[in-house]
């Protein structure tokens, strides 16, 4: 017979077996470092113009970043800092090299499917490191208490009081003060004040804004970590739940993000967990465009309509049930998007069946269904081996053509992205406007 201490037990070994591959993937002190980019990278991914141009530039204006050159003497490697600052610097064909920023805050897009290896982290991933690329800055929440993308950001000792549980902990105890203060009386109040509710709760809740943001080795990519020990939060929002009837869970995240200087991120990227529970429901209610990936298979097709379906009738019940209290906490019902989207991930362009579930998912969803899908290589197989993005891999460690051909598939789902981001951004900083 076995119980909760083999489980436990094997989770310790688990543990130390992942230390010995991150110090193996990463380096010696167990720290992850960004590489550097060649001038061949940044020219033709990036600013899209040629090499040459590129260097006639650096040559006529010595002040500008000139890069380190590597073992052959000839190619210049830049770090993502000095790629950033000829960004500022530079026009190249009378063009800016800075991203279009419309005006307002952060926007936020939700990765999230409720079937597991569809996808959702690789995704999340390499659209935070292509936007990052593109001169944005990038705030990741990882969601999943299978901590992957933190793992993959460089991160590995994450306290459970620093992940989205610390954020649903102090916004329980800031709204349980304000709800408190809405009373003339306290005494009359049916629901606890701040400072009766659970110890750990409150000391969580203490914590400042800025507290729960940690860097990654990617320059301009923060992250809210995650750790496996975040997945009680199901367990304790439900607790929470019950000492505090009137707390509006599912907005947490959004009240958090709210608190965020407008300036602060460009791109705000959830990764969620496979599940409907307490925490995608706050990265659903807080997110601007909803991103949701899915394989080529029928059990991917069967699960994404499934999860669709259950996320509008979750979203629906909390619109009837929580109608007056999301108003007096000033939230507007029912949730909008400014965009729902579904990516094919893992897809092979010679598969058959993968064409024909490619066919299917646009006569069933039509334009919501984008039209660049993620194509399987061997550079993506590798990039969740070895926790590095296809952005991370060197070219140099396998055929540049399999690397480019695999950047391209992601750099085309970006531009997609980007697209779509951009179009509900303009609209959102319009309304703001009006």
């Amino acid at each position: 017979m076995r119980d909760h201490s083999d489980l436990q037990a094997m989770n310790d070994r688990s543990l130390t077996q992942q230390a010995a591959v991150r110090k193996a993937t990463f380096s010696p002190g167990e720290v992850k470092a960004l590489r550097p980019f060649s001038i061949w990278e940044i020219s033709q991914f990036m600013f899209d113009v040629p090499a040459d141009t590129l260097r006639r530039k650096l040559a006529d204006d010595p002040s500008l970043p000139q890069g380190e050159t590597e073992d052959d003497g000839r190619q210049r490697w830049f770090s993502l800092a000095e790629i950033n600052e000829l960004r500022r610097r530079v026009k190249l064909r009378g063009k800016k090299l800075a991203p279009e920023r419309p005006k307002g805050r952060a926007m936020r897009v939700a990765v999230s499917n409720f079937k597991g290896g569809v996808g959702k982290t690789v995704v999340a991933q390499h659209l935070a490191n292509a936007a990052a690329l593109d001169g944005y800055r990038v705030l990741c929440i990882d969601f999943d208490p299978q901590a992957t993308l933190t793992h993959s950001m460089g991160l590995n000792d994450v306290k459970e009081g620093n992940t989205v549980w610390g954020i649903m902990c102090r916004d329980l105890c800031r709204e349980a003060d304000r709800i408190m203060s809405t009373y003339d009386d306290p005494d009359d109040c049916p629901y606890p004040a701040a400072d009766e509710l659970p110890d750990d709760v409150q000391s969580i809740g203490a914590q400042r804004i800025q507290d729960f943001i940690q860097p990654t080795c990617w320059p301009t990519i923060d992250i809210i970590p995650s750790c496996a020990n975040a997945a009680f939060v199901e367990f304790a929002s439900a607790q929470y739940r019950g000492l505090h009837k009137a707390w509006t869970f599912f907005g947490c995240v959004a009240r958090y993000l709210d608190e965020l200087p407008d300036d602060q991120y460009d791109l705000i990227i959830f990764d969620c967990p496979p599940a409907i529970g307490y925490q995608s429901l706050n990265a659903a209610f807080a997110a601007d465009i909803l991103y949701v990936p899915s394989g080529p298979g029928y059990w991917e097709y069967d699960s994404t309509t499934s999860y669709l379906g259950q996320l509008g009738d979750a979203m629906e019940d909390i619109s009837d049930g929580f109608a007056t209290l999301a108003a007096d906490a000033g939230i507007s019902l029912p949730k909008q998007f400014l965009d729902v989207r579904l990516l094919m991930t893992r897809f092979e362009v010679n598969n058959p069946l993968h064409s024909a579930m490619m066919d299917a998912f646009r006569n069933v969803f039509g334009a919501d269904v984008c039209a660049h899908p993620i194509e399987m290589t061997r550079a993506v197989e590798q990039s969740g081996r070895f926790q590095m993005s296809v952005y991370e891999q060197d070219y140099r460690q396998m055929t540049r053509e399999t690397w480019k051909r695999a950047r391209q598939s992601f750099d085309r789902a970006y531009g997609e992205f980007k697209e779509t981001l951009l179009t509900a951004w303009r609209e959102n900083a319009a309304k703001k406007e009006q």
